[in-house]
């Protein structure tokens, strides 16, 4: 992507950050809220224990947790490949 300003190229790797980390994070809610909804169900001991707002705290986090794994991983994997371009470039 050759004549892209460092501003543009920062925007575009910010934007696929934020996308890809917004897919796994419905991703990761996804495969979290269905066995913690059933155990809440099901399990005698997660009835009991687990209320409404719990539930929403272990989904949530999980989503976040995948929202910023993601997106970090997307922005050094970026940084890594302007950095390998510029050392090719310059040798």
């Amino acid at each position: 992507m050759a004549g892209r300003s460092p501003k543009e190229e920062s925007s575009a790797a910010v934007r696929e950050a934020v996308l890809l980390g917004g897919k796994n994070a419905a991703i990761a809610g996804t495969v979290v809220a269905v066995p913690t909804l059933v155990a809440c169900r099901v399990l005698p001991w997660a009835k009991h224990n687990l209320n409404y707002t719990a539930q929403a705290l272990i989904i949530s986090a999980a989503c976040i947790a995948g929202f910023f794994i993601t997106a970090d991983k997307t922005i050094l994997r970026n940084a890594r490949q302007n950095t390998i371009g510029r050392i090719d470039k310059s040798t």
